[in-house]
C-alpha cells in the first residue's frame, strides 16, 4: 500500500512540475518546418509535397542518408500539411 501511495505522490509531483505545452510552440515549429523544407510561408500543399520529395530523395536511409534527418523532414511535412502522427 505504501508503494502505491509513493507512486501516486511521485506522479503528482511530476504532473505539477512538468512544462506545460506552450501556445507559441506551434508557431515556432511551423517556422522551423518551413525552414527545414525550404518553402515560403505562403507555400501551398503541392509546393510542400514537392520540397519533401526533393529532400527525401537525397537523405533517405535506404540511399545511405540519415534516419534522423529523414524523421525531421517527414515531421516538417506532416506539420505543414496538418497531418497527425
Amino acid at each position: 500500500m505504501k508503494w502505491i501511495v509513493a507512486a501516486l505522490v511521485i506522479w503528482a509531483v511530476w504532473f505539477l512540475l512538468r512544462k506545460p505545452a506552450a501556445k507559441h510552440r506551434a508557431l515556432r515549429d511551423r517556422a522551423e518546418a518551413r525552414a527545414v523544407l525550404g518553402v515560403a510561408e505562403d507555400a501551398d500543399a503541392d509546393a510542400i509535397r514537392a520540397a519533401h520529395r526533393r529532400l527525401i530523395a537525397g537523405v533517405h536511409p535506404d540511399r545511405g542518408g540519415s534516419a534522423d534527418l529523414t524523421r525531421r523532414i517527414n515531421a516538417a511535412r506532416d506539420l505543414l500539411l496538418g497531418r497527425r502522427t
